[in-house]
């Protein structure tokens, strides 16, 4: 049972003035990769048709793959009316917007490719560019190193006139050692102030509104905690596999591609305590306090609390999926996890006792990404004499694919007896706002070019989130992997999953699942 919660006429009449970027250069490293066309040139080209872009921007890519700017124009506009991304294309929209892109051909490891990409920029500047520059670095996280030095001996890390800002895509290192290196070259180079990490679940607009959401209900917000709520579940399920990126995945899995950015993230915006304000370096500093709350695992920990899997052959949509070892690029052996799930316990006040369960994986029964923050039950059985049973509230905060969020509590069934039923109260973006509002990335590339570093991950969060991950990844290395595959594809993960919730007795009216 359902209710719909939907937004006065009032908000869908009057929608908010849409911010302006500054102007500026973007240089985007990659630029003929996969995510420069399905993402990021989607975005730009969004934000340009709803009147966020500023009149003086341009894009620069930079790529191995030799061809001219026309060339880019037409390739980045094929892969632009192709995306899914990409809001209301025309030809005519296409035609007013790639004027603004250019592309040249340089070797990122090469350092005399530098000299010559400040010189195309001064000549841009004299040409009537801006003398702000952005630039991003859509590359594999080991091109970052030798992009980031060669900025900085072609002196194209700060600007006499204007500003210089760096964006750099996941992963931030693969472990806590290699994050504090990359780190310490970033620092070489760029003010921490420049430096724009990029998760692009900071940028969904539903992940957004969980701050919103508890902190300005004070329906909520006086029982986010302890006393009232019992456990919270955090899942990222997906049903695709790995596609075309084994060599990648092979040498990072679920856990880092996931849990160490992306779950973790969501983590600390669920427990956070409220910020002084909404600014950048306040709202990262709540986040951080949630990170060192949570106590680095012993192998005898990870054993007890994690659960990891790979999947094997099944089937998804009526389609045989081949298990992940029969995946082109993946070794016939592989001890790469496809899924991983934790127990994290936030030692602070507000949450001490408070299992948060995370869990991610690849080829899953569906698409789903979703916080579930499960209430304590009531503390005393009133409805004991009667049939029904009372089940504890749950407040589900959807991602993806359908944002929004869902209230479960229960209600009187109709007729002369008492008996309950769960119903749920549900509030959809979609229904409300006849939108899902923008993407991800054209939320985080406009805040880039405003210099508003709220959604971004800094150092000191980045290093904290890999102090938590990094044990956990030297147990698994140390401890005997589980019998791979032990989950089929188009299933809902390995049973390791349900031993994990057993250890805290959570094998009956506990047992968690996908919300319905």
């Amino acid at each position: 049972m359902s209710a719909i919660i939907q937004a006065s006429p009032l908000e869908k009449l009057s929608p908010e003035p849409l911010p302006t970027g500054d102007s500026c250069v973007l240089v985007i490293f990659g630029a003929s990769g996969d995510l420069t066309r399905r993402k990021l040139i989607p975005g730009l080209y969004n934000l340009a048709c709803v009147g966020c872009m500023n009149p003086q921007f341009e894009v620069l890519g930079i790529g191995r793959t030799p061809m001219s700017t026309e060339e880019f124009r037409r390739k980045t506009g094929e892969a632009a009316a192709k995306s899914k991304d990409t809001r209301d294309f025309s030809e005519s929209g296409w035609t007013d917007f790639e004027t603004r892109l250019n592309y040249m051909v340089g070797d990122i490891n090469d350092p005399n490719f530098y000299p010559q990409l400040r010189s195309r920029l001064e000549e841009m500047e004299k040409n009537g560019s801006s003398p702000n520059h952005l630039f991003y670095v859509s590359t594999p996280a080991s091109a970052a190193e030798p992009i980031i030095e060669g900025l900085g001996a072609a002196g194209l890390n700060h600007r006499d006139q204007g500003w210089t800002r760096i964006v750099l895509e996941k992963p931030f290192g693969r472990d806590l050692e290699s994050s504090r290196a990359l780190n310490d070259v970033v620092h070489g180079v760029f003010d921490e102030k420049a430096v724009y990490r990029i998760d692009h679940y900071l940028g969904k607009e539903t992940v957004q509104n969980i701050l919103v959401f508890r902190f300005s209900n004070s329906l909520f917000e006086p029982v986010w905690n302890r006393n009232y709520i019992d456990y919270v579940e955090i899942t990222v399920a997906e049903t695709v596999g790995v596609e075309n990126r084994a060599a990648f995945y092979e040498e990072t899995g679920a856990l880092r591609d996931m849990v160490a950015n992306h779950l973790l993230q969501l983590l600390a915006l669920t427990a956070m305590e409220p910020p002084i304000a909404f600014d950048a370096d306040s709202v990262r500093e709540q986040k951080v306090q949630v990170f060192r709350s949570i106590r680095p695992m012993s192998v005898e920990d990870v054993a007890r609390f994690t659960a990891r899997g790979q999947y094997g052959s099944g089937m998804i949509d009526g389609k045989h999926i081949p298990g992940y070892r029969q995946e082109p690029g993946v070794n016939r052996n592989s001890v790469t996890e496809t899924y991983a799930a934790v127990k994290f316990q936030i030692e602070n006040w507000r949450w001490a006792g408070v299992p948060f369960y995370i869990r991610t994986g690849k080829r899953l029964a569906r698409n789903l990404t979703e916080i579930r923050v499960h209430l304590k039950p009531t503390p005393q059985p009133l409805f004991a004499s009667t049939s029904s049973v009372i089940d504890p509230n749950v407040i589900t905060i959807s991602i993806q694919p359908d944002e929004g969020i869902s209230i479960a509590f229960d209600a009187k069934r109709p007729g002369t007896q008492v008996r309950t039923v769960t119903v749920q109260a549900n509030f959809s973006y979609q229904e409300s706002f006849g939108s899902k509002g923008p993407v991800a990335y054209e939320t985080l590339l406009l805040d880039s070019m405003r210099g508003d570093a709220t959604l971004f991950t800094r150092r000191d969060e980045v290093e904290a989130e890999w102090r938590i991950i990094t044990p956990i990844e030297e147990a698994w290395a140390h401890l005997p992997a589980p019998n791979f595959p032990n989950y089929a594809a188009g299933s809902e993960g390995p049973t390791s999953w349900h031993d994990l919730l057993e250890i805290r007795g959570n094998t009956g009216e506990h047992a968690i699942s996908y919300s319905k």
